[in-house]
């Protein structure tokens, strides 16, 4: 558990690969009065995240790194966030796995948002796989990160329920909107708030 002291946020960085909608739910919390964090730092392995514009428009650091060099550039971001006082990771819709060495200097202080109700469907095209085993549920879920994909201690989750209608853009929609609640919920949840 991260532990908050007096009523100073924690710095966070926010890790996104894509369009960056549960960074901008991220940014709107952390502006509330009760948000224990503050986002000081986005990091992005893709040049064209869309999710990097909204780091622009809160002036909040952008960070681009080429992975092809993991190790490497793993130590750089470890580097980048010692130096930003960063005490807390967000992984949203970041599509890289970290190693193991980077979890560990970090551990028990990044979180990850996943769209399916874990243990079930871990990885990617979750919402297909939900609707190819004829799933009546699916969610998303809020966890710490491991080493292993997907596997870490679960904070919360939440359940929605598949219509006969649903396709797997409609049902990827509706778990978006429950994500962008759940994440904030989250760490609200692991700072006992």
């Amino acid at each position: 558990m991260v532990k908050l002291t007096g009523y100073k946020k924690i710095k966070a960085a926010v890790f996104i690969s894509g369009n960056g909608s549960n960074l901008k739910s991220l940014i709107k919390f952390s502006k509330k009065k009760k948000s224990p964090i503050s986002i000081d730092l986005i990091i992005s392995n893709n040049p064209k995240a869309k999710g990097l514009k909204l780091g622009k428009i809160n002036k909040i650091k952008r960070k681009v790194y080429n992975f092809k060099k993991k190790y490497k550039i793993e130590n750089q971001i470890l580097s980048d966030l010692k130096e930003h006082k960063v005490k807390m990771i967000c992984l949203a819709g970041f599509m890289e796995i970290l190693s193991r060495n980077f979890i560990n200097k970090f551990k028990g202080k990044i979180l990850n948002i996943h769209p399916s109700l874990l243990p079930k469907y871990k990885g990617l095209n979750t919402h297909q796989r939900a609707l190819d085993n004829n799933e009546k549920y699916s969610g998303c879920t809020v966890h710490f990160v491991n080493s292993k994909l997907d596997s870490g201690k679960i904070i919360l989750q939440k359940k929605i329920k598949i219509t006969k209608n649903d396709t797997k853009n409609s049902l990827a929609r509706k778990v978006l909107i429950q994500e962008h609640k759940l994440y904030p919920r989250s760490i609200l949840k692991i700072f006992n708030l």
